[in-house]
């Protein structure tokens, strides 16, 4: 596997890093032609990273069938116009048989989502993403680290044992916390994406990212290119730009702990008549009041 750079893939991912959302039809089933519809609508708009499956396609929500479901039309919208970043998690089965389905299908990379088990420890984090990426020694592996407790050591030592391990989605609030993990871990080594989107990205970008993840580009591709093309220049005061105009957006996504954090990116692309503003449980759609203010937000953004 020496052979193997994955430099296509290392390069997908500093970039913006789409997470799509998943619509869900009257009945509550996954509306296939209207997320077809909102991938095309990403391509179009110049993503070229996309990550089915992700939190705010409401992976926790969606059936084992639902998952396969939305990584195959994926990769068939996708084409050859984007690189395709799976998420796959829950126990280790149910994780290495996603990686492998993502695998058949197409995709060149999985993200790994955080384990969510009341106990992790060092050492069962790295068993954990360990024995993934050996099950799918062809393809880039991502963790998503939302662990503030993990050391930058123990991705060196991921990594030591499986070279595919490629970059990180690093979702911790913590600047400094992020820039001390990335040197610990080897800031060259990695990819290093920020996993908390458009707010945190100009200051884990200082920092050494060179990615970051986004829900609100389902909203408005032209607004997350906008910031990574300041940031790329290395313009922050027209990252800055950017961030104040999408600042309430992502405060009300952030709110009551994250509670709306799909809930507000539906809401917006209901207001510009794209999808239904359907969420799943534990989510749950917005009341009247904020509904008007997300509209409002939007519409006042170049779309």
């Amino acid at each position: 596997m020496s052979s193997v750079t994955f430099e296509t893939q290392r390069a997908a991912l500093a970039d913006v890093v789409a997470i799509p959302v998943t619509p869900f039809a009257e009945d509550g089933s996954v509306d296939t032609g209207t997320h077809r519809a909102l991938l095309r609508r990403l391509l179009d708009g110049g993503i070229r990273t996309l990550t089915p499956n992700g939190n705010t396609g409401e992976f926790y929500a969606l059936t084992p069938e639902e998952r396969r479901l939305v990584t195959e039309l994926t990769v068939e919208e996708a084409g050859d116009r984007a690189a395709l970043l799976v998420g796959v998690g829950h126990d280790l089965p149910t994780a290495i048989a996603s990686a492998r389905h993502a695998r058949d299908a197409g995709a060149q990379m999985v993200m790994v989502h955080q384990p969510v088990h009341p106990y992790v420890s060092a050492g069962g984090w790295v068993d954990y993403h360990r024995a993934i990426a050996e099950a799918v020694p062809e393809l880039g592996v991502v963790p998503y680290l939302r662990n503030p407790q993990l050391p930058g050591a123990r991705l060196a030592e991921l990594a030591d044992h499986c070279p595919n391990v490629i970059g990180v989605k690093y979702a911790v609030p913590d600047a400094a916390r992020f820039a001390a993990f990335a040197r610990d871990a080897g800031l060259d080594r990695f990819v290093w994406v920020a996993g908390l989107a458009e707010p945190y990205a100009p200051s884990y970008f200082s920092a050494g990212a060179t990615g970051f993840t986004s829900g609100l580009v389902n909203v408005s591709p032209a607004v997350s290119l906008n910031m990574i093309e300041a940031l790329r220049s290395g313009d922050y005061p027209a990252a800055m730009k950017v961030w104040e105009q999408i600042r309430r957006f992502e405060e009300l996504r952030a709110a009551h702990g994250n509670a709306n954090n799909v809930t507000v990116v539906k809401e917006a692309l209901a207001a510009l008549g794209l999808c239904r503003r359907d969420v799943r449980p534990p989510s749950r759609p917005l009341p009247e009041d904020e509904r008007a203010e997300v509209a409002a937000i939007v519409a006042g953004w170049s779309i």
